[in-house]
């Protein structure tokens, strides 16, 4: 058990709270080195202190995409461990544009942010599809998906002590999803709505019909709309807010 990995679904919702859930935030607490998240949602400091998860001992977040619901948590976090005299260093890895879009934002929400003295240190790596990287002790590879959002979007595989967890982020169906599955030991899926074609995102429909292409021991499914929420029968495991693997 001294080796197991958790992966916690603080927050497993859209961008509009559907069902009354937090936005895409994801934990992982490993054996070695600091927790991480993947993606950082607006609501997620409020969806990792409801589960008693200190965002002081994040060490890195790695941002699928910049769209609010899925890095417009960044900004509350570093304040948060400017305020809380937080000193464990934190990288930030996402697309290409990562950096400055994040000054942006926290220049719009608290002008002179970017400027103000801080105790840790705040890092930012911008990831390119094809190009392997190590960040925070952790390797990660992504793949560019169909997801608009003013930068290139990316699915993400962490290699995290021995075991691989993936990442869809938003996107419509691309076959990249099959190399970006392959084999992993926690395929976490966007599955948005179950049948009707909502652009840029993938439903359920599609995560069935290439089922058998998906390579991965464990799939789960999040950010789902009312349309999914309703339901009661999937074929995957479905994520809450709260929910947690062990890997």
């Amino acid at each position: 058990m001294g080796d197991e990995i958790t992966v916690t679904f603080a927050g497993s919702g859209d961008a509009f709270g559907s069902g009354g859930r937090f936005q895409a935030c994801f934990h992982v607490r490993r054996p070695r080195g600091p927790d991480v998240l993947i993606d950082c949602g607006a609501t997620s400091l409020p969806a990792l202190r409801r589960l008693g998860l200190n965002p002081g001992n994040v060490g890195a977040v790695f941002v699928s995409h910049l769209h609010g619901d899925h890095f417009g948590g960044l900004p509350f976090l570093i304040l948060d461990g400017q305020f809380s005299q937080r000193s464990l260093p934190l990288t930030v890895a996402g697309p290409p544009g990562t950096s400055q879009r994040l000054s942006e934002a926290m220049e719009v929400m608290f002008p002179g942010s970017t400027s103000t003295p801080r105790k840790f240190q705040v890092d930012v790596v911008e990831l390119s599809p094809g190009s392997p990287a190590r960040v925070a002790g952790i390797d990660v590879e992504a793949w560019e998906v169909v997801h608009p959002s003013g930068a290139p979007p990316l699915g993400l595989r962490l290699g995290v002590d021995g075991r691989t967890i993936s990442y869809t982020g938003d996107t419509a169906w691309t076959d990249n999803l099959i190399a970006l599955a392959a084999g992993a030991d926690l395929f976490i899926a966007e599955a948005y709505y179950r049948d009707k074609a909502v652009p840029y995102h993938l439903r359920l429909a599609d995560l069935i019909e290439h089922r058998n292409g998906l390579g991965a021991k464990r799939v789960v499914l999040t950010h789902m709309a009312l349309d999914m929420l309703a339901g009661t029968s999937f074929p995957f495991e479905t994520a809450h807010d709260g929910y947690a693997v062990r890997l």
